[in-house]
């Protein structure tokens, strides 16, 4: 190759080298920008994996007893109250004891009163024997036969009183017996479940067999969700901080909650990440939350209000930023310093102003300092360009 032909092709290469730079200099790169703006922003934890919404307080009962069901007071969905009886047993034998003993206790009274009334008769003999004795008018014996008598017709009235609280105690071991073939409420709720009908036998579950209860109370007043966190979370979690939960039933709706309780221990589960149980109650329980849900939890650890952000996606790593020139529609990397922060916004402390332009879609190919950029309309401005051209065309 002749010396002549190099110095073409070397001349050659150079001018395709400096089309190519000029040409990417003078084709600006499309990317998105916004303006920082002031807001409240929020540090905050979430959840590892979805949570479970539950009752501070669930009944799943049982009867005491094995019996064929013969009173369903109640159905499924309905309210009860503390103590009332929700289902009841056969149980006519032992209602007819309680009777029994009652009417015991009844027949107990009412001899009891008469010999009390003779002992308080017997009190006053002996008194005015006593009394005649001292003034002479009555021999000893007969002042003797008439204490003996008081005295005696005192114990029989309090063997007689005794014997009537003998018979109310038989009273309450019955009335216990026979509240052993009900179910009742231990507190408000509503009934979620019911597992038996009318006429059906049921009986209590053995020990260490697992059986399904005959009634499930739910007290719906106090709803709780239980969720993991990871464990390098925890410990900027305690207990009475604000929390917010969502659920996928209810969209975007956010429930205000408290966190109750952080578990004192991790969680090391095979195949996935050590996390810390915590719990939240919602502050305004809803009848319509149902136990079940699976639900989001998110603990707001700091909160800063009326603060200069930027969102997250546009900071790069060691804090710093595109900004754009408006002059020359250039980038500049600049490097700022920033506060709290979540994975929508964070708080910036110095280095940018609200009028500054940054770029948002840092991730777009050439975008870098030096880059000469067109900022792309929003969705909302060529959403009402398209409007208006088409009135036009109309």
């Amino acid at each position: 190759m002749s010396k002549r032909t190099k110095i073409i092709l070397a001349l050659a290469v150079v001018a395709v080298v400096i089309y190519f730079v000029m040409g990417s200099e003078q084709d600006p790169i499309t990317v998105a920008a916004v303006h920082p703006e002031i807001r409240t922003v929020e540090q905050t934890v979430s959840n590892t994996r979805a949570g479970t919404i539950d009752a501070c307080r669930r009944s799943k009962m049982s009867p005491a007893i094995g019996g064929q069901i013969a009173f369903l007071h109640v159905k499924e969905g309905d309210l009860v109250q503390k103590d009332q009886v929700l289902i009841e047993l056969w149980n006519k034998e032992s209602k007819a004891r309680v009777k029994e003993t009652q009417a015991r206790v009844q027949v107990s009274e009412r001899s009891a009163q008469q010999v009390c009334i003779l002992s308080d008769r017997a009190q006053r003999e002996a008194k005015r024997k006593t009394e005649l004795l001292q003034r002479g008018l009555a021999s000893e014996e007969a002042t003797e036969t008439a204490v003996s008598n008081a005295e005696s017709q005192s114990a029989a009235c309090d063997a007689a009183l005794t014997q009537v609280e003998a018979n109310q105690a038989s009273v309450e071991v019955v009335e216990a017996s026979l509240e052993r073939t009900m179910l009742i409420a231990p507190f408000n709720g509503v009934i979620a479940e019911i597992e038996g009908e009318l006429g059906e036998y049921v009986t209590p579950s053995p020990v260490g067999v697992a059986t399904k209860p005959t009634v499930d109370l739910i007290d719906s007043s106090c709803i709780y969700i239980s969720a993991p966190i990871d464990e390098i979370d925890a410990p900027e979690v305690v207990s009475g901080m604000t929390a917010r939960i969502t659920m996928d039933a209810f969209g975007d709706q956010e429930f205000p909650a408290t966190v109750r309780r952080v578990a004192p221990y991790v969680l090391d589960l095979e195949k996935q990440a050590r996390t810390v149980e915590i719990e939240a109650v919602f502050d305004n329980p809803d009848q319509t939350l149902l136990p079940g849900y699976s639900a989001d939890i998110e603990v707001i650890i700091d909160r800063v209000e009326d603060t200069l952000s930027i969102p997250t996606q546009a900071l790069m790593r060691d804090n710093f930023v595109y900004v754009i020139d408006a002059e020359t529609m250039t980038l500049t990397k600049k490097q700022i310093e920033v506060g709290i922060g979540n994975w929508q916004h964070t708080e910036v402390t110095n280095g940018l102003s609200i009028d500054d332009q940054i770029v948002l879609s840092v991730d777009r190919e050439g975008v870098k300092a030096g880059a000469k950029v067109l900022i792309e309309k929003e969705e909302e401005e060529e959403s009402e360009q398209t409007s208006v051209s088409v009135s036009i065309g109309q």
